[in-house]
């Protein structure tokens, strides 16, 4: 491997791989003498040990993936902290005879409201404190006016003493703009509480303290910062590996460093992937060597080239058998390309360059090089016929690394207006938001679109979008179209530069058969596409 400029040619994991002895196998084939039940058993348990902690790091992994859907993290909060909320409520009034039971419904229903919806209408702690409070006192003050108009129904809960609370409590929250659901609750079950009624207003008020104090600390400590403290790409992928394959490899090492370049660590590896295959000299070329085979060409009888073509010295080795066909050659040529496309990316967007030169097979060569280069990303050219995926890209998608499929059509090297594509909330959706966010920049705009069939769907799609790229940098358009998604595109896609789909990776074999993914129908768009695959959690 190479930093800034250099370059190496490396075997691949494959190459001349063949069977190896080490002095760690279980038992010497010579002496006859296998491992003993001990050792048996301390290699089954560590097996087992490294298999239960695989097991672990990928359920972690599945939690984080769940948890970056924002509808998962809300109903799991809701469902955390209202019990932890209503079981320190629960506490106080065992410790305080005072403290009334009442107090919580509507301190429970009114905690769920703000958790279950924390960018809602009712999600304001000073709406939901003054709410509580002035829907409690409505109630005491219904009741103290009932004890004097008619003190004979103090002892019991009147009819017209509830209604009163109600009216009042609707009046004074309207007139406050502090409407609260929960503050009619509050107003109806301080009329349980005779003679204790001044203390419900004061518990209803220090509770409802306490639980906005809680809410405001986790909206504000993790809820509005999940896309740095959950989503992967926001923190990473900025380590850019590019396979430098076919006609478009230079627009997408160029689209890699436009992503890289987004943070201040980013940097791009390129590599090509050398065959460690010998090339075929003149000789094989020509013929299989046997006499005669020659005769054909134009040669003389003694093999001599034909008149008028020199006879190569040994220092010339173009299309001659020699050093021209050597591996180490091979690679020499290639670093040489990928020296001048890094060059290019160093003077156009200024993020560090590597070049990597490997041999062997570019699957499991693109594999290594990722791992010793740190790489968490990988960008590679769109290598495929009618829609079918080469095996490479296959490959690609399915290792262990997020990776981007990129298919350039118009040669474009920069890409200030981008059109993503959201099919379902979740961390494809994020991490699309946030790519699309670091080609636009602070001078472009990105526009994030869904697709619907029924207008009914309309308002859930809207508020599935806003939950999507309400936590990314930058003014987001977004756009739910009641349109087949093919037809969108064909529509719309002259505006864009760049239209940014997934890959549908978490859909079965059976879905995918059934209804293909949508990049894969994309076929004649008038702008470049850019597939996005987040990896599988190991």
């Amino acid at each position: 491997m190479s930093e800034d400029g250099g370059s190496e040619a490396t075997p691949g994991p494959d190459a001349g791989a063949g069977p190896v002895s080490g002095g760690d196998s279980d038992a010497d084939p010579d002496s006859g003498v296998g491992p003993t039940l001990v050792e048996r058993l301390d290699a089954r348990a560590s097996q087992l040990l490294r298999r239960l902690r695989r097991v672990e790091r990928r359920g972690a992994g599945e939690f984080v993936r769940w948890i970056e859907n924002t509808d998962n993290l809300v109903h799991l909060s809701a469902l955390v902290f209202v019990p932890v909320v209503v079981a320190v409520v629960t506490g106080l009034s065992n410790s305080l005879e005072l403290f009334s039971f009442l107090l919580f419904p509507p301190l429970a229903s009114g905690t769920y409201t703000l958790f279950a919806n924390p960018e809602g209408k009712y999600a304001d702690p000073v709406r939901f404190v003054v709410g509580l409070t002035a829907g409690a006192a409505c109630g005491w003050f219904a009741l103290t006016l009932i004890g004097v108009i008619a003190p004979e129904r103090a002892s019991t809960v009147s009819p017209t003493a509830a209604a009163f609370s109600i009216l009042l409590a609707g009046a004074l929250t309207w007139a406050l703009d502090v409407e609260e659901p929960s503050a009619y609750s509050a107003a109806l079950l301080v009329l349980a509480a005779p003679g204790r009624a001044e203390l419900y207003v004061l518990f209803t008020l220090g509770g409802s303290l306490f639980v906005a104090v809680v809410f405001t600390a986790w909206r504000g400590a993790f809820y509005e910062r999940r896309a740095a403290l959950l989503y992967g790409t926001v923190k990473g992928d900025d380590h850019v590996l590019v396979p430098m394959r076919g006609d478009t490899a230079a627009e997408t090492a160029m689209l890699a460093a436009r992503l890289a370049a987004a943070h201040e660590a980013g940097k791009v590896v390129l590599l090509d992937v050398v065959s460690d295959e010998p090339v075929p000299t003149t000789a094989d070329a020509t013929g299989d060597g046997d006499d005669g085979a020659a005769a054909d060409d134009g040669a003389g009888t003694d093999g001599a080239p034909p008149t008028g073509e020199p006879e190569p010295s040994e220092g010339d080795t173009d299309g001659f058998d020699g050093d021209g066909s050597s591996v180490t050659d091979r690679a020499g040529r290639a670093a040489a390309d990928l020296e001048r496309a890094a060059d290019a990316i160093r003077e156009d967007v200024g993020v560090p360059c590597e070049v990597v030169v490997a041999a062997g097979e570019p699957g499991p060569t693109v594999r290594t090089a990722v791992r010793e280069t740190n790489c968490d990303l990988i960008v590679t050219p769109y290598d495929g016929e009618d829609g079918n995926l080469s095996a490479f890209t296959r490959s690609v998608f399915r290792g262990p690394t997020d990776s981007v499929l990129f298919r350039s059509t118009t040669g474009r090297r920069d890409w200030r207006r981008v059109l993503v594509l959201v099919s379902r909330p979740g961390d494809s959706a994020h991490a699309m938001i946030d790519f699309a966010t670091r080609l636009a920049g602070s001078a472009g705009g990105v526009s994030a679109c869904t697709c619907i069939d029924r207008e009914a769907e309309r308002r859930s799609a809207e508020a599935r979008l806003a939950n999507v790229v309400e936590t990314a940098d930058g003014a987001i358009e977004t756009r739910v179209a009641r349109s087949d998604v093919l037809a969108f595109v064909a529509a719309n896609a002259g505006a864009y530069d760049l239209v940014l789909v997934g890959s549908s990776s978490d859909r079965s074999a059976a879905s995918r058969a059934v209804s293909p993914p949508t990049f894969e129908r994309l076929r004649d768009v008038d702008c470049d596409v850019a597939v996005v695959d987040r990896a599988d959690v190991e």
